[in-house]
């Protein structure tokens, strides 16, 4: 979906001026998604939310009873989603992790790390070695994932739209490190810590077909990998980066074929517990970044509508490139005396309020008789909108907050 669904609309049509523009957040829309997303997958396939996409507490809570746990990338992300989502299994990934967010990871009784390097490697086990679980206590042996820059044929990433792995990148091991890694974890080297399994995200942005594949090729590395040093992997999480598409938003991932081919993958290895880590294809669709015109203007034969708000609440069409979803919602209410500026065009570019060319939401919208006063609703917003863009640029206020739902709504 990407027009608000009637109680985006009724909301954002009963908000005040003052009170825009806001997010909206569908959750019984959310509900029904990730339902039918956990239903398209196998029983022995795994699904983590990575929590990066959108972290808010309402969503998590939201998604609580279709997910098997939370993949966390940040000591942030962690402190956040542990307290939101107290006693869930929690991933703890990314680059970059620091002695005190792995501590305090080991205190909370993270069940998985995925470990992007022997430094890494060597640095968890040492503080696992000393380091006392907390209230919560944590597993007698914390588990690994060993993250894993896989090589990938060209053709594998040619749909991608963000590429992590099966090139020269900062993200996991490269291939040639991984005898070492097993060996250190299998040799009694680093008794305090339990080899789970094998890490891939390798790219985002991929079709059902394409993911498929994806995950094939690194279930079979992982299971040539466990041959090679005789030993049983227990997991393989193939990762996530499932397809949204901005500029055909009505085309969705096909959650059935892939949890077909899933299904193929798990019962050719009866032993492997698959897992991926999707963020952005569950939460995209139940948000809308609710705003108003606040003014109609012609220059050079163009025709633009700046809007309250901006790049610096929805940053993902600056950072991508590319065209918000958007959604006119009129209002025949005009409180001024004077003229109310109008689109004498069929099409119209939607601008924020920033002082910069690149505030672009959305370029040559089919909005034909747009008006000053009227109401816009930016699709595809549930998702790497807010928690990704530059609040502070400019100091304009920040937006407002709605989660809702089929009884109670704040």
């Amino acid at each position: 979906m990407t027009n608000p669904t009637p109680a985006a609309r009724d909301r954002l049509l009963t908000l005040d001026s003052a009170e825009l523009p806001a997010y909206l957040y569908d959750l019984t829309a959310l509900r029904e998604h990730a339902a039918a997303v956990r239903a398209a997958l196998p029983e022995r396939v795994e699904l983590y939310y990575a929590a990066k996409a959108n972290p808010e507490a309402e969503i998590l809570a939201a998604l609580g009873p279709y997910v098997d746990g939370y993949e966390v990338s940040s000591g942030g992300e962690l402190a956040h989603v542990a307290k939101a989502m107290p006693g869930r299994p929690l991933a703890f990934s990314g680059p970059g992790k620091t002695a005190s967010e792995l501590t305090t990871a080991l205190e909370l009784g993270v069940e998985r790390f995925h470990v992007e390097s022997l430094h890494e490697l060597h640095m968890l086990a040492a503080l696992a070695a000393r380091t006392a679980p907390g209230a919560t206590g944590r597993p007698p042996r914390p588990g690994v994932l060993l993250r894993f820059n896989l090589p990938l044929a060209a053709a594998s990433l040619e749909g991608s739209s963000l590429t992590m792995g099966g090139r020269p990148t900062p993200f996991g091991l490269d291939p040639a490190e991984a005898d070492t890694a097993v060996r250190l974890l299998t040799d009694g080297t680093y008794p305090q810590l339990q080899l789970l399994g094998v890490h891939a995200h390798l790219a985002s942005g991929l079709d059902a077909p394409e993911q498929l594949a994806v995950a094939e090729s690194i279930v079979a590395w992982a299971a040539d990998l466990a041959a090679r040093h005789r030993i049983r992997l227990a997991e393989v999480n193939v990762g996530g980066g499932m397809s949204v598409d901005y500029a055909a938003p009505e085309g969705r991932f096909d959650w059935t074929a892939y949890g077909a081919g899933l299904g193929r993958l798990a019962d050719a290895h009866p032993d492997l517990t698959l897992r991926i880590e999707p963020g952005r294809a569950v939460t995209a669709y139940c948000g809308w970044y609710a705003t108003e015109v606040l003014d109609v203007k012609h220059s050079h034969g163009e025709e633009f509508a700046v809007v309250r708000g901006g790049t610096h609440h929805l940053r993902t069409p600056a950072t991508k490139g590319h065209d918000q979803p958007a959604s006119i919602v009129p209002v025949s209410e005009w409180p001024h005396p004077w003229p109310r500026p109008a689109a004498g065009a069929e099409r119209v570019t939607l601008t924020g309020q920033l002082c910069t060319p690149k505030d672009l939401l959305a370029r040559h919208v089919a909005a034909p008789g747009l008006r000053a006063g009227d109401r816009v609703a930016f699709g595809l917003a549930g998702a790497y909108a807010w928690n990704i863009s530059h609040h502070d640029f400019l100091m304009h206020p920040r937006p407002g907050f709605h989660f809702l739902t089929g009884d109670v709504s704040r």
